[in-house]
């Protein structure tokens, strides 16, 4: 899982998490819509969910929460999301306020991306009619009877931010969003990974996003982490989505310069006031034939690739985060 951490702030307010109880050096509870409250069951060690989630209703003002990021949802042995997502669900009409909510806010020395199982995250976005921001972060593979991350073509009138941050999205997900209806939305974006770890998702897939038919609104866009970015990118190329984009993202995978000849042959970039390609494998002659031709218009670049590759072992390319 390289390259995730914690996140210190999300949808624009610090994150706190929730204490144990009788801790002697922690700081009083912030107000209850001051921060984004952060449920941790590893920090809480003696404390399993279920004892967690009602202490937390017991303590803080829910009709006020606006975000709340899941952490780690187990204190010994990996537990099954679904039966702790079930729970808070259930008690949605608690959270009237809650504008954004992150599924699972889990680092590698918790648990690795890939063995990080999600469950089908539509009851979500069907509570909480009101959210602006959701971010889920899993794998789709799965072994024996466990749950996989899923998702059904929904509509939410009010998502402005939906992101996926995985080292397998399944293909599945990626054509439920392509058709959900969603006409708020104003970024998107979607770490593919590998197929190794359930990352099936095709070029075909994208389609319904990169004609921008039903994203009205989509200002930003990631297609990211994939093991297919040369094929992402010719596609990226002449997707009639871009030319209402500020900014688009095609980091973090395997693009070459097979991927970058497409974009620099394809329709213009120069309205964008960001292209992030960083992770990239790249020749130094390319790099400079994107500077040239992006940066005299203002374009940001992010370039920064990985630092032990070189042109030689152009066998050895592989995706910022799958494990």
């Amino acid at each position: 899982m390289t390259g995730i951490e914690h996140p210190g702030a999300f949808h624009g307010l610090p994150v706190f998490t929730l204490p144990e109880p009788g801790d002697q050096h922690a700081t009083p509870l912030p107000a209850a819509d001051s921060v984004a409250w952060r449920l941790d069951c590893l920090e809480n060690e003696d404390h399993p969910f279920a004892d967690l989630w009602p202490r937390f209703l017991d303590t803080v003002d829910t009709t006020r929460v606006r975000a709340l990021v899941l952490g780690p949802w187990w204190h010994d042995e990996y537990e099954p999301l679904r039966p702790v997502l079930d729970r808070i669900l259930a008690d949605a009409d608690r959270f009237p306020a809650l504008r954004a909510l992150f599924l699972a806010d889990v680092v590698s020395e918790e648990c690795e991306l890939s063995w990080l199982e999600m469950t089908d995250i539509t009851p979500c976005l069907e509570a909480f009619p009101g959210l602006t921001e959701l971010t889920v972060r899993g794998c789709g593979d799965a072994t024996g009877d466990t749950d996989r991350l899923s998702l059904r073509p929904f509509r939410h009138d009010a998502l402005t931010a939906l992101r996926f941050e995985s080292g397998g999205l399944p293909g599945s997900v990626v054509r439920a969003v392509g058709a959900s209806r969603l006409p708020a939305l104003e970024r998107l974006e979607l770490w593919l990974g590998v197929t190794h770890y359930g990352g099936d998702a095709t070029v075909a897939d994208l389609a319904p996003l990169l004609s921008g038919a039903a994203l009205p609104r989509l200002r930003h866009l990631g297609v990211q982490n994939s093991e297919i970015q040369d094929e992402i990118a010719a596609a990226v190329a002449s997707a009639p989505v871009v030319a209402r984009l500020d900014s688009l993202s095609l980091a973090m995978g395997t693009l070459s310069d097979t991927g970058a000849h497409a974009l620099l042959d394809g329709q213009p970039l120069t309205h964008l006031s960001e292209l992030d390609l960083h992770h990239h494998y790249l020749t130094e002659p390319v790099r400079e034939r994107l500077r040239v031709a992006l940066e005299p218009h203002g374009v940001r670049l992010n370039l920064d690739g990985p630092d032990d590759w070189v042109p030689e072992d152009d066998e050895i390319r592989y995706v910022a985060v799958d494990e």
